[in-house]
């Protein structure tokens, strides 16, 4: 008794003193599945900026027209808007200005025709509006010239094109379809797959150069759809938690786990980053995550930056696991025998309630 009674003080006294500092020092156990981490690699205070963006499905870029002026010559449209300028004319056909001078803004109507008024639309004493629709400027400056000939003598006539009515806007914002291209509408869908912005930019610019002149346009990404890491939560037998979360380049491993608001009560302390791709040595590369020392004492060691694709993942609680592939087995034999037992209790009553009746009745003799 008493060399057992010596042990069990030396045993208790060997694990007060041989932990140490450690005991201020907390540590994850087993932080993650042990790998060699590569060197170079990006954590809280070193962080590396991520390469030019690769343009995916489903993305969404804006799209913003600096230069779209249409390839000469243009031909012009019902409900385009003309600027008509003109001097020369009788003192009363003036229009809000001096004698003589015309200017204002005309739209050519649906039909084609531009109704100049006036009295300008009269020619050989009948109703004939000048139909301009299909003509150039040029064409229609001579036209109108023309016309205001049959009334004034000389007249010297300025026309410009101050809006296209039919022409489709290209600004903002547009998701980059499953087959990787972008649709413009009526200019017709340009391909952008596996392109940077700069890229992109050059090949809306060259589609849309078949019909403007030397077209510019901004190209930017709205939303960053296909860039994604993912945080993974072992349900402890319940069926795991999968979340997806945009990347930015800025997030850390600490950053994803408060995306999830921290650990549920089935997660342990034990997590890691499964990134896609092989290490230096030909295996998986696994970042183990230890958790109290980035939470508890600051260490960035393993505070590792997420890079598109990462995988998160956080281990389950084993007792909870354990307690729970338990109840499984368990619940299904205790459903059995509460069933058994109910009915046997029943039966019973049953029996019971039957010789009552019985010993209740108005049978025997005297």
């Amino acid at each position: 008794m008493r060399i057992s009674a010596r042990l069990v003080a030396t045993l208790a006294l060997a694990c007060c003193v041989l932990p140490g500092c450690r005991v201020l020092k907390p540590v994850a156990h087993q932080p993650g599945p042990y790998t060699p981490v590569p060197q170079g690699v990006a954590r809280e205070h070193e962080k590396v900026i991520l390469p030019d963006y690769v343009i995916e499905p489903p993305d969404v870029l804006t799209i913003q027209a600096v230069n779209l002026m249409p390839k000469q010559p243009y031909r012009l449209r019902p409900l385009d808007t003309l600027q008509i300028e003109a001097n020369g004319l009788p003192d009363e056909s003036s229009l809000g200005g001096a004698p003589g001078i015309l200017g204002r803004e005309y739209t050519i109507g649906i039909d084609g025709t531009l109704v100049l008024g006036l009295g300008f639309d009269t020619s050989k004493e009948e109703y004939r509006p000048l139909v301009i629709a299909g003509m150039t400027i040029p064409e229609a400056q001579q036209a109108v010239r023309e016309r205001l000939a049959e009334t004034a003598r000389e007249p010297k006539v300025w026309v410009t094109l101050t809006s296209i009515a039919t022409r489709q806007d290209v600004a903002g914002e547009h998701l980059v379809c499953m087959d990787g291209t972008v649709n413009l509408g009526v200019y017709g869908r340009v391909r952008v797959v596996g392109m940077t912005i700069e890229q992109a930019k050059s090949a809306i610019e060259a589609s849309l150069a078949s019909q403007f002149e030397n077209p510019e346009v901004a190209v930017d990404v709205y939303g960053y759809n296909s860039k994604v890491f993912y945080v993974v939560t072992q349900g402890a037998g319940l069926g795991d938690q999968l979340i997806q979360f945009p990347i930015t380049g800025n997030e850390t491993a600490l950053d994803a786990i408060s995306q999830v608001q921290g650990l549920s009560g089935t997660s342990s302390t034990r997590m890691w980053i499964a990134r896609p791709g092989k290490n230096d040595c030909g295996g998986d590369q696994l970042l183990a995550i230890d958790w109290p020392g980035i939470t508890q004492r600051g260490d960035i060691t393993t505070n590792y930056q997420l890079m598109p694709g990462d995988r998160v993942f956080i281990a389950e609680d084993k007792l909870i696991a354990f307690d729970t592939q338990l109840a499984k087995v368990i619940s299904p034999i205790e459903r059995m025998f509460g069933v058994t037992l109910l009915g046997t209790q029943t039966a019973q009553r049953i029996k019971f309630f039957n010789q009552n009746n019985g010993n209740n009745g108005f049978g025997g003799g005297f």
